[in-house]
């Protein structure tokens, strides 16, 4: 009989899990809140409560399963699974995950950055097509992500490969939280769209709604923004076309560098689906060469909110 296997996705406002089988398929997915009081000292106690109530409500017993993978914030170390500088979760201090988990379950168990986690369960399960180079951006509040060279995840001398968020597209641009400027997530995220229609409507001139909104103060998120491009709103589709280019280019530097089978592009903001693909892909092609034009390709990601727990599952079936 085969076994199954736990995935755990960390994030500052929910923990979701889920029992998956060794092809990934989700048999049981479920999530408690993130509770960040105490400087998150509850966090990591509540997952394995969680964990043992689940067990027994499924009556099922630890030695169904080959081990636990977990996808965090913050660095990661990976000889002893502990999570440093996760901010959002108010962990200030080292906090020792791995070893509590252990102790606590007695699976085998396995942790990397949530970025990296997503980015295996995408290749596993979702848009890459379990292709051994994948390279994974997901678009929220800022650009996260993760690259698969050679069917292993690329995490560099110090821990910070993949920080495509990073990739400075703009020098002369808007200043990132990371003390650089014109990285990547500062134009190509939700805050990004909002960053740009700023910029825009200070020197647009004609007849907008998006105009009209930012004047008037009013909310506008960046969904308003792709709405109103695909309503044929000028300044709204200017504002797309510089999201597109930026993005376009730093694929076209992933392409390049990397030749992947596969870019994929998730998060909130690739809601805006082909309207917004189309239009990067384009530019993506204007800035590669030959043969990565056609041998790389473009992709949505297709897993949504399962991506962490899916990569999780994969973590642990890999190195179990």
């Amino acid at each position: 009989m085969s076994k199954k296997i736990l995935g755990i996705d960390l994030g500052g406002t929910s923990v979701k899990l889920a029992i998956l089988t060794e092809e990934g398929e989700i048999q049981q997915k479920w999530s408690i809140q993130t509770n960040i009081l105490n400087e998150g000292s509850e966090i990591v106690p509540d997952i394995i409560d969680s964990i043992r109530h689940h067990l027994k409500l499924y009556q099922m017993t630890t030695d169904e399963f080959i081990g636990i993978g977990m996808g965090s914030p913050g660095a990661i170390n990976l000889a002893d699974g502990s999570v440093t500088g996760a901010f959002n979760l108010n962990w200030k201090e080292t906090v020792e995950v791995k070893k509590q988990i252990v102790d606590a379950i007695g699976l085998p168990f396995f942790i990397d950055n949530d970025a990296n986690v997503a980015a295996l369960g995408e290749k596993w399960r979702g848009a890459g097509n379990d292709d051994d180079h994948v390279v994974f951006l997901t678009l929220g509040t800022g650009v996260g992500g993760g690259i698969i060279a050679n069917g292993q995840l690329v995490r560099g001398t110090a821990g910070s490969g993949g920080e495509v968020g990073h990739i400075t597209v703009d020098p002369e641009g808007i200043d990132c939280t990371c003390g650089k400027k014109g990285c990547l997530e500062t134009v190509a995220s939700a805050s990004g769209v909002l960053n740009l229609t700023r910029r825009y409507a200070e020197l647009y001139a004609g007849d907008s709604e998006l105009k009209r909104l930012i004047d008037d103060g009013s909310e506008v998120t960046s969904k308003v923004v792709f709405d109103l491009a695909k309503e044929g709103d000028d300044l709204a589709n200017i504002v797309v076309d510089r999201f597109a280019f930026y993005l376009g280019l730093a694929c076209s530097h992933l392409g390049n560098i990397l030749n992947p089978k596969h870019i994929v592009i998730g998060g909130g903001v690739s809601n805006a689906g082909e309207f917004l693909m189309k239009k990067v892909e384009a530019y993506f092609l204007q800035f590669t060469f030959p043969n990565v034009q056609q041998t790389t390709s473009i992709k949505i990601a297709e897993l949504g909110n399962d991506a962490g727990v899916i990569g999780a599952g994969y973590l642990a079936k890999v190195q179990s």
